[in-house]
């Protein structure tokens, strides 16, 4: 099942960010479950995340999405799981 988790970072964030990007990174990696990931953008300014997560269940993305380290930081103002269904690429 994919997952397309978005989250809306919070203002002035931008330290939170660069001081869990590691973490986030490694997280990542370890879990094995992103199938695609990125920044959301305003201009140059990163202002969230788009992350496309392929677990078995939404309860599985919630708790990803629970153990993001940008999550534990406080980093994000609000987040949304939405089932997601891929037609193209």
């Amino acid at each position: 099942m994919l997952i397309a988790l978005i989250a809306k970072d919070k203002d002035d964030a931008l330290q939170t960010r660069k001081d869990n990007r590691a973490d986030h990174l490694a997280y990542i990696e370890e879990t094995g479950v992103v199938s695609q990931a990125g920044p959301l953008m305003n201009g140059d300014d990163m202002i969230g995340s788009l992350v496309i997560l392929d677990v078995e269940d939404m309860a599985a993305a919630q708790r990803w999405a629970d153990n993001d380290p940008y999550a534990k930081a406080g980093l994000f103002q609000s987040v949304e799981l939405i089932h997601w269904k891929k037609v193209i690429g």
